[in-house]
């Protein structure tokens, strides 16, 4: 018989939310080549009964779910753990935001690994309630899942104030290289190669984008900035106070979906500037060292483990600012920083390397081999 791995905690595959789904898509397709019987739940819009279909061999339970935003997303966890729980099938839960729940797979006796994630109740976006209901779910879920993944050995440090570090894996994130992003894509937005820098990321406090914007601003510069986001200052004091900083340099593009144009961007930025302080390892910097950008990154242990000791770092504005003075006009420790951080990619942080790290933790909770 062929191992089983029901995957819960995203939107679904193929990946159109974010870095869990496309981690999910990547998994279960190179499950599915190895042997392996793959079922992801899937949160649809609208009402009915669930259905089921197929997606490149991967197994998709299709739940429909009429409530919108958070509401919704609880919803559709409960809904698919439930479904899990009806079947003694090895689960991968990704985030913890709702572990609560999980307490119905562990009560079964079904193995059930949890990604912890980041930690979600320092952002400072949230309120008193929703910090309070994440920080409740992470010591839920190290408790209760059978074993948690860290992306970050500054995430396994953080949850071993919960449970004993050997019930932690660190198996970091990945992402496709794509040294080849075309040029062409440029010309939509009047950017040439190595004529911008580029930040990709929410606006929120936590992503310092209003530092890097302002540091940035600070005085005139010899390349442009761009920024991708959705931002809606007419609505948003944060994303208002983003833009007013912006100087006439600075372009916001929005949010910029197409897999081609945001590789083409990546790599033919002369600067990647990644301000995350809060969470491991970040999907959108994994992907910056695959497309061999030079990195200035805010300066905390998740993105020193990533990037390493090549990159630059900053940790408020006027650091990022002086960066900005020693790096965007020094082609060779560019040229230098590019090299370094593919090399970094290469060795710890492509989808072959964490894929396989991945089946071989999944394997050794089969249950088959028994539930710990």
């Amino acid at each position: 018989m062929k191992p089983v791995l029901r995957i819960l905690g995203t939107r679904g595959v193929p990946a159109a939310h974010g870095g869990f789904e496309t981690f999910a898509e990547y998994l279960a397709l190179y499950l599915v080549e190895h042997g392996w019987r793959v079922v992801v739940y899937c949160q649809e819009d609208g009402e009915g009964a669930l259905f089921e279909d197929n997606w490149n061999g991967v197994e998709r339970v299709r739940i429909p779910v009429s409530v919108s935003g958070a509401k919704g997303t609880v919803l559709f966890d409960w809904l698919a753990t439930r479904h899990a729980a009806a079947h003694g099938d090895l689960c991968l839960t990704l985030g913890y935001n709702t572990a609560v729940f999980c307490t119905l797979l562990r009560l079964k006796g079904i193995p059930n690994l949890i990604n912890m994630d980041g930690i979600e109740w320092k952002r400072q976006k949230w309120g008193v309630v929703a910090k309070t209901w994440f920080w409740l779910n992470e010591l839920i879920g190290a408790r209760i899942g059978n074993h948690l993944v860290a992306d970050n050995p500054g995430i396994k440090q953080h949850l071993s104030r919960w449970v004993s570090p050997d019930k932690i894996s660190m198996i970091a994130y990945g992402a496709e290289s794509c040294v080849e992003g075309s040029p062409e894509e440029l010309d939509k937005y009047g950017l040439a190669e190595n004529e911008f820098a580029l930040v990709i990321a929410r606006p929120e406090p936590e992503n310092s984008v209003l530092e890097i914007v302002r540091a940035f601003s600070a005085r005139p510069r010899s390349c442009k900035l761009v920024v991708l986001g959705n931002f809606q200052p007419k609505t948003n004091e944060y994303h208002a106070a983003v833009v007013e900083a912006a100087s006439e340099q600075v372009m916001f593009l929005g949010a910029i979906y197409e897999k081609s144009t945001v590789q083409a961007l990546r790599r033919h930025c002369r600067l990647y500037l990644h301000g995350h302080q809060v969470g491991g390892t970040n999907p959108s910097l994994v992907e910056g060292l695959g497309s061999g950008s030079p990195v200035l990154a805010h300066d905390n242990m998740f993105n020193r483990w990533v990037v390493g000791d090549e990159a630059r770092y900053f940790a408020d504005e006027t650091e990022c600012a002086r960066q900005l003075d020693a790096i965007l006009d020094a082609p060779a420790l560019l040229a230098s920083m590019r090299k370094a951080h593919l090399d970094r990619f290469n060795e710890a942080l492509t989808w072959p390397i964490i894929l396989e790290q991945y089946r071989l933790l999944l394997e050794k909770w089969l249950p088959a081999a028994g539930v710990r």
